[in-house]
């Protein structure tokens, strides 16, 4: 894949992952319990990609060399846990964006994103192999590390300071879930096949989370929400198979600086038209 394309595709999986934040945010907020919400959104995208993988001869293939290469020893067993990171990005954006916005979310996932970013490419974690740091590339992570203490002095109550700290965890998993799906994405040849793998994964990680906290704190009022909040699955398995495709081009960390434009853009301009109750004041988002 040409580079130009690799990168378009990247700045469409951080507009992609705006609009899934939003939709999970507002499922969550809507049925009071996040961890339901998340358990929802990774469900229905599993749903899809089984349909898809069923229907498609691609898939159908990249499944038998999936099994193939489990029973080979090809494909160890960490190739497959990609989606246990982004079940945990899933938790973070149903606790966290209802309540502080997009825009803050999004900048604390760029933070993290970006650094392990850096740190997996300069490992060769990648599919990419190993990348060498450069000053533009280390002078981009400590502006994203700036960018997180510029929104929390923008107005953040202090009691909400692990709303900030989750979505840098969670960045931090994405860059290494998009170097694992692009890894499993080479082994079987098949970015569906590797999308499917990580909402299978994240999916019963988050089907019992959700059914232990029910048992803990009973179940919510009611599931009943607007449609477009339940859309977040389906957002999600696009761009999860467009980073599993085009990481092996971009590398780990152009692909989060890719993503870091279409998500930053898309998040402002969500909280612009609607922002949400705690989060900053637009300017220091956008500053």
């Amino acid at each position: 894949m040409p580079l130009p394309l690799g990168v378009a595709a990247a700045v469409l999986v951080g507009v992609l992952t705006a609009l899934q934040a939003r939709a999970n945010g507002s499922l969550s907020a809507a049925i009071t319990d996040g961890f339901v919400a998340a358990a929802i959104s990774f469900g229905s995208g599993l749903v899809i990609l089984v349909a898809l993988t069923l229907t498609l001869p691609a898939g159908r293939a990249g499944l038998r060399r999936l099994r193939a290469g489990r029973r080979s020893g090809d494909i160890p067993v960490w190739m497959l846990l990609g989606g246990l990171a982004g079940a945990f990005s899933v938790i973070t954006q149903t606790l966290t964006v209802a309540t502080v916005g997009v825009a803050l979310f999004t900048v604390g996932v760029v933070a993290g994103q970006t650094v392990n970013g850096l740190v997996l490419d300069r490992v060769g974690f990648g599919p990419a192999g190993i990348v060498p740091v450069t000053a533009q590339r280390l002078v981009g992570g400590v502006l994203a590390i700036v960018a997180v203490g510029v929104c929390v002095a923008g107005g953040v109550a202090s009691e909400l300071w692990w709303m900030l700290v989750l979505p840098v965890l969670a960045g931090a998993g994405i860059a290494w879930q998009q170097a694992t799906n692009g890894r499993l994405r080479q082994r079987v040849d098949s970015p569906l096949t590797a999308t499917l793998a990580n909402f299978a994964g994240g999916t019963v990680v988050l089907v019992i989370a959700a059914v232990i906290h029910v048992a803990a704190v009973g179940a919510p009022a009611t599931i009943v929400a607007d449609g477009w909040m339940y859309l977040g699955g389906a957002l999600g398995v696009v761009y999860i198979f467009l980073s599993a495709a085009v990481v092996r081009t971009t590398g780990v960390l152009i692909l989060g600086l890719g993503s870091v434009v279409g998500l930053l853009t898309t998040s402002v301009a969500l909280d612009a038209v609607w922002p949400a109750p705690s989060a900053p004041a637009l300017g220091w988002a956008v500053g």
